[in-house]
């Protein structure tokens, strides 16, 4: 499984609901969001681009990522929301593309951006069948493009399936593929029964075991169940502090840990995973980056980012 910090979860704020902007920056979400496209009528499009510029300029917790969702490049509207983001006196640090079909949305944000804001990285998000079928042409668009992000309600629309985790299987397992095979993130779409926590937490459970890193969440009462099944628990840590142990003491060679045999790769997983969840444990000291073993990927695009970024393959047990 690969555990991340970087996008577990992911709140939404309307534009217009300034009001809501500190609690969203305090929610505990890792991607604080301010929404400039579907809560946002065509009207306030403009009022609502003068009020985001505020949400950037908040406190925000250390760990948290403030981020923007535009409107859809297609039309202008998503233009001119660039335009106005270059000129935010304080950047995002992500831009959801909505409705991506291409590598060339992509192309067309960071060409938009440029210079202006060249911290900003992008959040593609896959909804429409033409998306899901360029899936990996997308998540292979640029070192700027950290994740793909499943959007279920508009695809269900467009494809006439009902809006349940078998009727949309196929499309979350490309979105997981494509999205590995290109090295970056991949966020499943919200659950919308906001009182169901027990669905939730199915759907969520699910969507860690499909190879997703995190999932929407569309009210704040469902964040910690979200961070909390995107997180190891305590006894995947163990087994990361006994592998990390047993590489320490062999000079990190092949070795057996539980009776399974573990090597670079697992020693690797397990340091950036107690790095990222357990970091008050003083006796694991960090260890160098090694390449890993030819085939097995080291670290995914996007390894500049600051520590804690990354994603954290840990094997099960049972996996050989």
């Amino acid at each position: 499984m690969k555990f991340t910090r970087y996008c577990r979860s992911l709140l939404s704020t309307p534009a217009m609901a300034v009001e809501r902007y500190t609690k969203s920056h305090q929610s505990g979400a890792d991607i604080a969001m301010v929404d400039l496209e579907d809560s946002v009528p065509p009207a306030r499009k403009e009022e609502a681009r003068r009020l985001a510029e505020e949400f950037f300029a908040l406190p925000s917790t250390k760990l948290a990522r403030s981020a923007v969702r535009i409107n859809t490049l297609s039309g202008p509207d998503g233009l001119r929301d660039l335009i106005a983001i270059a000129r935010y006196r304080v950047k995002p640090d992500l831009v959801l593309i909505p409705m991506a079909e291409s590598p060339r949305d992509i192309e067309i944000a960071a060409g938009a951006l440029g210079a202006d804001c060249p911290e900003t990285e992008f959040l593609a998000v896959v909804e429409t069948p033409l998306g899901i079928e360029h899936a990996p042409a997308i998540a292979a668009a640029g070192h700027r493009l950290r994740g793909l992000v499943f959007g279920s309600a508009d695809y269900t629309f467009a494809v006439g399936a009902r809006l349940s985790w078998e009727a949309l299987a196929h499309a979350r397992a490309r979105v997981v593929n494509s999205a590995r095979g290109a090295g970056v993130e991949a966020m499943d779409a919200p659950f919308f029964e906001v009182t169901d926590l027990a669905g939730l937490r199915r759907e969520a459970g699910l969507a860690r075991d499909f190879g997703f890193s995190g999932k929407i969440a569309v009210h704040p009462r469902q964040l910690a169940l979200i961070n909390e099944t995107f997180s190891p628990d305590e006894e995947l840590l163990e087994r990361a502090r006994r592998v990390v142990a047993a590489g320490l003491e062999t000079g990190r060679s092949v070795t057996v840990v539980d009776g399974v045999m573990v090597g670079m790769p697992f020693f690797e997983a397990s340091q950036r995973l107690i790095e990222q969840f357990d970091p008050a444990r003083p006796d694991v000291p960090p260890q160098p980056h090694v390449p890993s073993q030819p085939g097995v990927p080291s670290q995914p695009r996007g390894s500049h980012h600051p520590q804690g970024d990354s994603p954290t393959d840990i094997p099960t047990m049972t996996e050989k």
